[in-house]
């Protein structure tokens, strides 16, 4: 609150990343933006404004708070350095799992699976195996946690990313990460992965074992450049700047008297900051 006081000017954004923790620091500064960009969490927005990560997540937190959609929100999806990922063309024999190593995130999915295609299943993450299947199956390698350079090689060398999250993913940003090394996903069919997991382009979403299981078969249909493709026209810090750029631009006009929401714009040329780009299947 103090460092902020020092530094404001009006017309400021107050960014509240961490929600409810943040609060009082948006509290103590009244006449600046105050919003919540990235939610991806199931609390209830604390400022005025508020940046969702999917529609999926903005749609669940409406309907769970008897919110009126408010045209001063918005969905910006998560944002990415492409210079984190390297694009495999060629990977090698073995499917990947990383994440939280927790019930709710798959992981039994995940193993069920790979035994009945009979593949090797690296599992990546914080946590303990142990709680969800006993002993490690034979086809199961448990590395735990990773660094972000051996995480780039887990996903750059994966035939496929498997994330069979139960609950609804918010975003779900590790099958963006694949998809920025060309590694198809397989997901779950809600949340953020109907956004974000093309079916049939960057990978495929199930509904059950035997879905996935074809899902793992038949990834080889799925084109490792659609996927780098997809990732680095819809999800780069480049892209999603833009994405910024026209939300605040809109923002400000709501509090520097020039009219907010029908306020004029002759300058205008485009409208492209929700397009997305889509690769082609072949």
């Amino acid at each position: 609150i103090v460092e902020v006081g020092k530094r404001k000017q009006r017309g400021d954004f107050i960014l509240c990343f961490w929600g409810f923790a943040h609060q009082p620091v948006a509290a103590a500064h009244p006449e600046l933006i105050a919003l919540e960009p990235g939610i991806g969490c199931n609390n209830k927005p604390c400022t005025a404004h508020s940046v969702f990560e999917s529609h999926a997540i903005m749609n669940q937190i409406y309907g769970k708070y008897d919110n009126w959609p408010k045209w001063y929100d918005a969905v910006i999806p998560n944002y990415f350095d492409p210079d984190d990922f390297k694009y495999n063309e060629t990977p090698k024999d073995y499917f990947l799992f990383i994440g939280r190593v927790i019930d709710s995130k798959g992981v039994g999915i995940a193993i069920e699976v790979t035994k009945r295609l009979g593949v090797q299943l690296i599992v990546a993450g914080q946590g303990d195996l142990k709680p969800i299947c006993g002993l490690v199956p034979d086809h199961v390698t448990f590395i735990g946690y990773v660094e972000p350079e051996a995480r780039c090689e887990l996903l750059r060398n994966a035939k496929a990313l498997l994330a069979p999250s139960h609950y609804n993913e918010p975003f779900g940003g590790v099958i963006i990460e694949a998809l920025f090394c060309g590694t198809p996903t397989i997901t779950s069919d809600w949340g953020g992965f109907s956004e974000n997991n093309l079916h049939g382009i960057t990978g495929y979403r199930c509904r059950t074992i035997e879905q996935f299981v074809w899902a793992g078969r038949n990834i080889n249909k799925i084109s490792r450049k659609a996927c780098r493709d997809w990732a680095m026209n819809n999800f780069s810090l480049e892209r999603v700047a833009l994405m910024y750029e026209e939300y605040f631009s809109f923002l400000t006009k709501l509090y520097d008297g020039s009219g907010g929401f029908y306020c004029n714009n002759d300058e205008r040329t485009e409208l492209d900051w929700l397009k997305r780009t889509y690769p082609t299947s072949s």
